[in-house]
């Protein structure tokens, strides 16, 4: 049996997700960009506060409990957060709002779709649906506070590049197809100011819509 990943509270890899951390990307004529990455945590769909109108924060989940650990739970420290919302700035103007659930694979997901578009060419759809890898190396944000040092975690690749990896030394964990990442995107172009948009195949639940 391969070894099971949590993304989050929940782990998609494993289909066990009933209701979890969802990202939002939104771009309007005037050129304004927002990503945000709301997030119920343990509370899974958390709760909005009546007459509030916001919902309870969970993210003190991230803390330590051992009393030794620097991030260890305590009277007015910020607990550290695996959300990620991200802006991509050009010539000092907002080009490109994404995000992606996740845990803390958010950053890694986030980043390999950055550079695919940025470095490597790829648009804002082919950079979503290219082949997704995180490691577990590090401990993770969630109690138990697994780690897995050496551990990866990858989509099939070409032939060769697991092979490759695994005679570098990592333990490759082969994932189905499809199965990691759920970033989704929204960019202007800094000529046209043309708006484009790219939504996640994976699960099967992002969309990219326009009006």
């Amino acid at each position: 049996m391969r070894p099971g990943h949590w993304t989050g509270t929940g782990s998609q890899s494993l289909g066990a997700v009933r209701g979890d951390t969802v990202h939002v990307a939104v771009a309007d004529r005037n050129g304004n960009l927002v990503a945000c990455t709301p997030s119920g945590g343990w509370l899974q769909s958390s709760p909005v506060i009546p007459g509030l109108g916001f919902c309870l924060g969970t993210r003190a989940q991230m803390f330590n409990l051992d009393p030794e650990h620097p991030n260890h739970l305590e009277g007015g420290k910020r607990p550290r957060t695996t959300l990620s919302p991200s802006l991509a700035l050009r010539d000092g103007a907002p080009r490109l709002a994404f995000g992606t659930p996740g845990g803390d694979q958010q950053d890694q997901w986030t980043l390999e779709f950055f550079l695919a578009h940025t470095l490597f060419g790829l648009d804002l759809q082919a950079g979503i649906d290219a082949p997704m890898f995180h490691t577990s190396h590090f401990p993770s944000s969630f109690a138990p506070h697994d780690a897995h040092p050496g551990r990866l975690h990858s989509e099939p690749m070409p032939e060769g590049v697991l092979d490759d990896l695994r005679r570098r030394g990592h333990e490759v964990v082969e994932a189905e197809p499809w199965s990691l990442g759920r970033t989704c995107a929204v960019g202007i172009d800094a000529e046209t100011g043309l708006l484009s948009a790219a939504a996640n195949p994976r699960g099967g639940q992002a969309y990219a819509v326009g009006r």
